[in-house]
């Protein structure tokens, strides 16, 4: 016996896939738009069996712009050297992608408390809604996943720039119902910095802990970052 694929009532079928297509495309062209950006160009190339540790060919200097840490202090990117550090970048409103983030990255941080210090990665997690995300609510937020991790924010004067050096893009999007309230779209690959404080790669998602453990695995073990 042969199915057919009906349409809603009052609803022509022609018009479902138009909308249908259109629903594609925008998916499609959202993957390109977050899609991770490669600084000056360079090309990132897989560097582990999953495919999601991306490396480029030569390790890229990081601006040390001094941030506002969750103590309200400067936080200057310089203090991040002489360690591995895994940053995130997103808000504390977020309700998906930032906690299941960062509770891999508790876990994976679990597995990694067994290694020595030197080899043990800092997770950084970089704020981009400095609006709502003051030094006491940064400080709850990202201590209560580990009180290791590190959480800072600045104006956007300085995040902006910041972010698009690394690859990183966001942008505030209002909500429908017109109240002034407004949601983050945001990058959700985890960037490697080594401890001389330059971006060796990143992680791209879909994120799980015993993978993010597995693919750094090789760099954590190698004596040259």
């Amino acid at each position: 016996m042969t199915q057919s694929t009906k349409s809603p009532p009052g609803i022509p079928i022609w018009l479902i896939l138009v909308v249908a297509a259109a629903a594609g495309i925008g998916a499609y062209l959202g993957q390109l738009y977050w899609a991770p950006q490669n600084p000056e160009g360079s090309t990132l190339q897989p560097v582990s069996a999953s495919g999601q540790f991306l490396r480029y060919p030569q390790p890229k200097v990081v601006d040390p712009v001094t941030l506002t840490g969750s103590d309200g202090a400067d936080f200057p990117l310089t203090q991040l050297k002489g360690r591995w550090t895994l940053a995130f970048f997103g808000f504390t409103h977020c309700p998906d992608a930032c906690p299941t983030a960062l509770a891999m990255l508790k876990s994976a941080a679990n597995v990694w408390s067994r290694l020595p210090i030197e080899r043990q990665p800092q997770i950084l997690f970089v704020s981009v809604d400095p609006e709502r995300d003051t030094p006491e609510v940064l400080d709850r937020y990202v201590h209560f996943f580990n009180p290791d991790f590190i959480a800072a924010t600045a104006d956007h004067s300085i995040l902006l720039p910041w972010t698009r050096s690394l690859g990183v893009v966001y942008d505030q999007v209002p909500d429908a119902d017109g109240g002034g309230s407004y949601t983050v779209d945001h990058s959700t690959s985890i960037l490697v910095f080594n401890p001389k404080l330059q971006m060796i790669g990143m992680l791209r998602p879909p994120h799980t802990a015993a993978q993010i453990v597995e693919d750094l695995a090789p760099v954590l073990e190698s004596v040259q970052p």
